[in-house]
């Protein structure tokens, strides 16, 4: 994998993960004036649209994240094979690919507390 397809693929699984929340955004209900004993006896408010965001932007960054480790990780191995000195600057590009699920993380995060 070239460094140009890297950051290309990089790219479009950040983007895949920030615009996963779209869904929530769209869904937004108004707040009720106060709380009703229907509202207190519910669970949550939320509507589905908001669970559905949250789960693709957590499943699209692991996916992402997996398949930029695989890929990363199986040339990582074949350079440190022919030359094992630079084992831990190479490893430094795996961490890199778990970035992406981290961001995932964040956006879920962030949309589960309405940030």
């Amino acid at each position: 994998m070239t460094t140009s397809s890297f950051s290309k693929f990089f790219r479009i699984a950040l983007l895949l993960v920030l615009f996963s929340a779209v869904p929530a955004f769209f869904a937004q209900d108004a707040a009720p004036a106060e709380p009703t004993t229907e509202a207190v006896a519910t669970i949550s408010q939320r509507p589905a649209a908001f669970y559905y965001a949250i789960a693709i932007s957590i499943g699209i960054g692991c996916i992402s994240a997996g398949y930029a480790v695989g890929k990363i990780g199986a040339a990582v191995m074949g350079a440190a094979a022919e030359k094992p000195e630079i084992m831990g600057k190479a490893i430094a590009f795996v961490g890199l690919g778990e970035g992406i699920a981290l961001f995932g993380f964040l956006v879920a995060l962030f949309l589960w507390t309405k940030m």
